[in-house]
């Protein structure tokens, strides 16, 4: 196992952490025994950071419980997670920060969490309510009494609220969706970057829910294949992430021995820098062969950007792209999460007013007001809408106009 230190903590990292989410079960119920098998191996191998979450059903409960079953909560880093999402702001403007970190804590059988998160920061905006309900006092406290080592959170938003958050507050780690097919999406590389300058930096969704694992095109499978045939399209996406430095560790949901045991032997050997010019040029080859099953050839220049009334152009485009190189899932989260589906402030294609400012700048004479139009008739149909209205009013956003 390879390890990068967390400069801030001085903690040593295994570049391999164990994501809790996808623990072995059935029928929605966790099987404890394989869980243990895979838990315990991994610590036997080196793994030494454990990711989970408040929401994860029965999650805390078993990594808790595995861990205190078999003495080794000392050998390891568990990362926790505050859920924001359904969090309540009283009318005095305040909130019960304590609830659910307690029951947490209660969960995992632990007075004390190494890396704490809060869930799902959507956006500046999201930072700045949780700022005005005391937030920071909070987690002063928690860090005086040293209940809580680390503080960060996990991100679902614009790569520009990105950036101002990290900017905003003393951050001592961070956790963020990346891989090969989203190395522009969200924080992005350059929130990578410009995060790793700061604090430790953990990826989630380093195969995209499996999709880079098993749901690739025959073409691009065929293309890793041909450059390397011992190299699984797995090994290819992980060995990117690695590759660079600024990644301290990615998060790999391993729910069955045989993923566990290949990530294990891949994490033995990875190191920053390992990729040569041949091997990049590979991940562009099979990003090609991605992209022409897209629809809008916008390359995500941003020479479009700033829209006038907020459009987010390429979030929008690149979303709608990914419906038909990824799934209609995958895409739609990517659009959810560009076009601020939960903030306060929308960049949603059906603010465009066509004044045509966009199309006048782009070095790729797309028609973009046309194709916003399209995006929006896909991307947004009536109950789509209404699920945001929903969304937004269970956690008390009010659009800005």
């Amino acid at each position: 196992m390879q390890y990068r230190i967390d400069k801030r903590s001085g903690n040593k990292i295994s570049i391999l952490s164990f994501g809790c989410m996808r623990f072995p079960s059935a029928l929605g119920v966790t099987d404890m025994h394989k869980t243990e098998e895979l838990i315990m191996r991994s610590i036997e191998n080196g793994v030494n950071y454990f990711d989970t979450a408040w929401i994860y059903p029965g999650n805390e409960e078993a990594l808790g419980s595995i861990l205190h079953k078999n003495n080794v909560r000392y050998k390891v880093y568990i990362a926790t997670k505050m859920p924001l999402v359904v969090l309540k702001t009283s009318r005095d403007n305040t909130i019960d920060f304590d609830k659910y970190f307690f029951q947490s804590l209660e969960r995992l059988k632990t007075d004390y969490i190494d890396y704490y998160l809060l869930h799902m920061l959507t956006g500046f905006d999201h930072w700045q309510k949780l700022k005005s309900a005391g937030i920071e006092n909070w987690i002063a406290q928690k860090k005086k009494s040293g209940q809580i080592k680390q503080i960060g959170f996990s991100y679902h938003g614009s790569g520009s609220d990105f950036l101002k958050i990290i900017d905003d507050y003393n951050w001592e780690f961070v956790q963020i969706q990346y891989n090969y097919f989203d190395e522009n999406f969200q924080a992005g590389v350059t929130g990578l970057r410009a995060a790793a300058a700061k604090m430790p930096v953990i990826i989630m969704e380093p195969l995209l829910g499996g999709k880079l694992a098993t749901g690739l095109p025959k073409d691009a499978v065929k293309i890793f294949k041909d450059a390397d045939a011992k190299l699984s399209p797995v090994g290819w996406a992980l060995n990117w992430l690695w590759n660079q430095g600024e990644v301290t560790s990615l998060l790999s949901g391993m729910n069955a021995m045989a993923q566990l045991e290949e990530n294990l032997k891949l994490a033995d050997t990875a190191t920053a820098g390992m990729l040569d010019d041949t091997k990049i040029a590979v991940y562009k080859s099979v990003l090609e062969c991605l992209k022409r099953s897209c629809k809008i050839r916008c390359t995500g220049c941003n020479y479009c950007m700033p829209c006038p009334v907020g459009v987010n152009i390429p979030g929008s485009f690149a979303a709608f792209n990914t419906i038909y190189s990824m799934g209609y899932v995958e895409g739609m989260k990517q659009f959810i999460t560009s076009t601020g589906f939960m903030a306060a402030k929308s960049a949603s294609p059906s603010l465009c007013i066509k004044c045509g400012k966009c199309e006048t700048h782009c070095p790729q004479s797309i028609s973009i007001m046309k194709e916003l139009a399209v995006v929006k008739k896909r991307m947004e149909p009536l109950f789509i809408k209404f699920i945001g209205v929903c969304a937004r009013a269970f956690l008390g956003v009010k659009r800005k106009k």
